[in-house]
């Protein structure tokens, strides 16, 4: 009826325009709700080759994403104070560019404008809803390449115990920058720590994948309990980090607490440079699942 009335108001052509300019305008898929449950899953470590207890995943089957799993980014991090997400990336993040289809999460990063920005991509986690600290967090993926991309599965602190960026930690599972380029067929493993910024530091690995990474579904997934963080590609262990610190609290803080997880595909930043003329678009990061696994089961 409210269509009627506005169609009645602005006459004959001017209601044929409203008409397909509103059908023109898709509401959005993915939608954050207000008030999400957070579920914390405190597991017992995983210990190599030992018996694993699945206690969280999404295989990516249903229609579209679950807001009470997934918080969905919009913007280009201003909202935290970092613009750029601390990096200087290139991309504006819109929450329908992650969708799920044929059982896959799929993020794309599009050469798109959004107000001053050139390109858009998606960051999705779990923050506020699902958290975990210690055991096995895995998923399967294939990845994107190019000049000036880096996708990325990682960790941060559900809070800030101990204080803002590193001091409370961070655990980049995978990350991998500008594949078939520069980069290689490589992924890093990364640890941050320290003081807060600028007073952090970090330590990483590289593991050069076998085949291909943008081609191939590889299974990416680190091994963390208290004093050891335990990094594989395919089952392969190629990096284990038992050194870290914070600056208030006592070893093994700050990875002593519960994380959330993410999935992103940023575009540029200080770590992979700009596209090039070279670089493709759009692209896709696409996820066949990601699973949490315990070391033992626990009795309720």
């Amino acid at each position: 009826m409210l269509t009627c009335l506005a169609v009645s108001a602005c006459g004959g052509s001017g209601s044929s325009d409203v008409a397909q300019q509103s059908a023109a305008v898709p509401e959005p898929s993915n939608v954050n709700i207000v008030n999400p449950s957070l579920t914390v899953a405190d597991n017992a470590p995983v210990t190599p080759g030992g018996a694993r207890n699945l206690v969280w995943s999404d295989e990516f089957d249903a229609a579209q994403l679950d807001p009470a799993t997934w918080f969905f980014e919009t913007g280009n991090g201003s909202q935290y104070g970092i613009p750029g997400w601390g990096n200087n990336e290139l991309q504006w993040y819109l929450p329908d560019s992650a969708r799920t289809s044929g059982g896959l999460l799929i993020i794309t990063a599009r050469r798109q404008e959004q107000g001053d920005y050139d390109y858009t991509s998606a960051r999705i986690n779990t923050r506020d809803r699902f958290a975990l600290r210690y055991g096995r967090i895995e998923a399967r993926i294939r990845l994107p390449g190019g000049q000036g991309l880096w996708p990325a599965f990682w960790l941060l602190p559900q809070e800030d115990t101990y204080g803002t960026w590193a001091a409370s930690g961070e655990i980049d599972i995978m990350e991998a920058i500008n594949l078939g380029g520069s980069g290689g067929n490589s992924v890093l493993g990364t640890i941050h720590y320290g003081g807060m910024s600028p007073n952090n530091v970090f330590s990483s690995n590289e593991y050069l994948v076998p085949g291909s990474a943008t081609a191939e579904f590889r299974d990416y997934a680190v091994e963390w309990g208290p004093g050891e963080i335990r990094w594989y590609v395919d089952d392969v262990l190629y990096a284990v980090e038992s050194y870290w610190f914070t600056e208030t609290a006592d070893y093994p803080a700050p990875f002593d607490r519960p994380f959330y997880l993410i999935f992103n595909v940023a575009v540029g930043g200080n770590l992979p440079g700009d596209p090039d003329s070279a670089t493709r678009f759009p692209v896709s990061m696409e996820v066949d699942y990601v699973r949490v696994y315990s070391g033992e089961t626990r009795d309720e």
